[in-house]
């Protein structure tokens, strides 16, 4: 598994978790910046992805 897969996981339940609690406390921006973190996330998971198929 590429590291860049398990930082990429963290990332996307960070920004998750920034969302939510963003959302629960009507922070627009706190919503906005868990939707980027998570995006950020997702695509660091998914080159770390291609890394790990690309190595068989």
């Amino acid at each position: 598994m590429d590291k860049d897969r398990i930082i990429g996981a963290g990332k996307e339940i960070a920004g998750k978790v920034k969302e939510a609690v963003g959302k629960l406390v009507g922070d627009a921006k706190l919503q906005v910046d868990g939707r980027a973190e998570r995006a950020e996330g997702k695509l660091q998971n998914d080159a770390g992805s291609a890394r790990d198929t690309s190595k068989k």
